[in-house]
C-alpha cells in the first residue's frame, strides 16, 4: 500500500477508472503524479448537466444524484416531481451518476463545474470538503428547518460552526435475515457472539452459506470492522480511533481482528469480486442466511410479501461490560455547490429536500430508510421502517460509518486496502496494522 503525501494529494486523487485498472496501479500512479503536489490534469467523470438558471430562483436547477439503483432513483424522481408541483416556475435537471463513480470522482466534480445541488453524506466526508471551501454554506436555510434534533444538526455542521448539508434519510446497520428461513429451520436470534458463530455452524450444516458478504466496492467491510470495534472496545474508543487518536497496531485493534478471524470462515467466499447488491440477492434467494449491512438491503427485495419477510437483529454482544447500545446509523443528505449558477433555486430545492413532505415521499417510495425529520408523517411507514425507528431510538450511541467518521484520505487510501488485505490473508494482521498505524501518523499530522 502507498499513501497520499497530503490532503491536497487526496483531493486530486480521484481519477477516471480508465487510468486505474487495478487498486495497486491506481495508488502507484497517484503517488508519482502528486509527488510535487500538482493537480492531475485528467477530465472528470462527473459533469454538470443543462443550462444555468436564474438568480431569482426560477429557471433550471441542476441536481446531481448518486442514487443510481432502481429503488432510490425512483424515489429521487418522486421528490423532484413533488417539488416541481409546488414550484412550477422552477425546472430540475437530474444528473444521475453511478453511486461509486460519484463518490470516487467527487473532487474533480467539485473543482470543475458541479451541479447546483447534489447528494452527499454527513460527518467527516462533509466537513472535509467544507474545510477546503468546495461546497456552499447553508446556514441561512437552517434558521428555518423545523423538526431536526441537535444531534442531526451537528452531523450537518462544519468545523467552523456553519451548516453545509441538509439531511435526508438515514438507516441503521444490522444483521438481516429472512423470517421464513428462521421459522423453517428453527433458528433463534443469537444473543452473544458465540451464539452467532454457533448459528453459522448450523446454517453451514444445513447447506447454506451463513453470512452474505461483498467488498468489491471497498466500503462494505468497513461496517463489519465498525461493529466489531464498537462491541469490543466501545463507542468512545471507536470515535477516537477514527480521529487518529488511538494506535491501530495496538492490542485493542488486534483483538477486533482476532474476533473477525473467528467468524470470517462463515462469510461468503470471494467477497472482493462481489457487489453488495449481488450479496443481497443471495439473501433474497435464500442461498445465504444472514447479511450484516445497512437496511438499504431491502432495496433488493420486491415490495410486498418478499420485503415483509425481511427482518433484522442487533449485532450480538461480545463483551458484557460494553454491551450492544452503539450502532452505525449514517445520515445521507444534500449539499450545494460553492458557486451555484442558480443559488436561489438550489436553496429552494434543498429546503424542500429537508421538509417533512419530501421525507414522507421518500419513505413511501423506499421502505429501506427512515426520516431524520421528527415532523415527518410516519403513518406511511411499513413494519420494516417501524422496526428501524425502534432500533435507532433505543441505541445510546450512533456512529456515522467508518468512511464518514474518519478522514476520507485515510479511509479510502489506507483502510480500504488494509481490510481487503486482511480478507485475503487474515493471518497477516500484525503486518497490516503496522502499516496502517505508520500511514495514520503521517496523514493525521499533515
Amino acid at each position: 500500500m502507498t499513501r497520499p503525501s497530503s490532503e491536497a494529494e487526496y483531493l486530486g486523487s480521484l481519477i477516471p477508472a480508465s487510468l486505474a485498472a487495478t487498486p495497486t496501479s491506481r495508488r502507484s500512479l497517484l503517488k508519482g503524479a502528486f509527488a510535487a503536489g500538482a493537480l492531475l490534469a485528467a477530465p472528470p467523470l462527473l459533469t454538470a448537466c443543462g443550462d444555468g438558471g436564474s438568480g431569482s430562483g426560477t429557471g433550471t436547477v441542476k441536481f446531481g444524484s448518486n442514487q443510481s439503483d432502481a429503488v432510490p432513483k425512483a424515489a429521487i424522481s418522486d421528490v423532484i416531481a413533488a417539488f416541481k408541483k409546488a414550484n412550477p416556475d422552477i425546472d430540475v435537471a437530474i444528473n444521475t451518476i453511478d453511486h461509486n463513480t460519484f463518490q470516487e470522482n467527487i473532487n474533480n466534480y467539485l473543482q470543475g463545474s458541479p451541479d447546483d445541488a447534489f447528494t452527499w453524506f454527513s460527518g467527516y466526508r462533509m466537513r472535509f470538503f467544507a474545510q477546503k471551501g468546495l461546497i456552499g454554506d447553508l446556514s441561512d436555510l437552517w434558521k428555518d428547518l423545523p423538526g431536526y434534533s441537535d444531534t442531526i444538526k451537528k452531523a450537518c455542521t462544519g468545523d467552523d460552526g456553519k451548516q453545509y448539508l441538509v439531511p435526508g434519510m438515514y438507516y441503521p446497520w444490522a444483521m438481516h435475515y429472512r423470517k421464513s428461513v428462521f421459522a423453517d429451520k428453527g433458528y433463534d436470534i443469537p444473543k452473544t457472539f458465540d451464539d452467532l458463530i454457533a448459528l453459522c455452524a448450523k446454517m453451514k450444516k444445513d447447506g447454506m452459506e451463513p453470512i452474505a458478504f461483498a467488498d468489491k466496492d471497498g466500503w462494505p467491510a468497513m461496517g463489519t470492522f465498525d461493529i466489531l470495534n464498537l462491541r469490543i472496545n466501545g463507542f468512545e474508543f471507536h470515535v477516537n480511533l477514527m480521529a487518529g487518536k488511538e494506535d491501530w497496531s495496538g492490542s485493542k485493534v488486534k483483538k477486533v481482528f482476532e474476533q473477525w478471524k473467528r467468524i470470517l470462515p462463515h462469510h461468503q467466499p470471494d467477497s472482493l469480486g462481489r457487489t453488495w447488491q449481488e450479496a443481497a440477492k443471495s439473501l433474497y434467494q435464500k442461498q445465504t442466511g444472514l447479511y450484516y449491512l445497512g437496511t438499504f438491503v431491502a432495496q433488493q427485495f420486491p415490495k410486498g410479501a418478499e420485503q415483509e419477510d425481511l427482518d433484522f437483529f442487533n449485532f450480538p454482544e461480545i463483551d458484557s461490560t460494553i454491551g450492544t447500545d452503539a450502532i452505525d446509523a449514517p445520515v445521507d443528505g444534500y449539499m450545494m455547490a460553492r458557486r451555484p449558477r442558480n443559488e436561489a433555486g438550489a436553496k429552494k430545492l434543498l429546503k424542500f429536500w429537508a421538509s417533512p413532505e419530501a421525507h414522507r415521499v421518500l419513505a413511501t417510495a423506499d421502505a429501506s430508510m427512515i426520516s431524520t425529520n421528527e415532523k415527518t408523517d410516519t403513518s406511511v411507514y411499513v413494519p420494516l421502517q417501524k422496526r428501524q425507528m425502534e432500533f435507532v431510538t433505543k441505541a445510546k450511541s450512533l456512529a456515522q460509518f467508518l468512511d464518514r467518521d474518519s478522514r476520507p484520505d485515510f479511509a479510502s487510501t489506507v483502510i480500504t486496502p488494509a481490510l481487503q488485505s486482511f480478507i485475503k490473508t487474515p493471518d497477516d494482521v500484525d503486518s497490516i496494522l503496522s502499516k496502517v498505524e505508520a500511514q495514520k501518523k503521517t496523514i493525521f499530522t499533515a
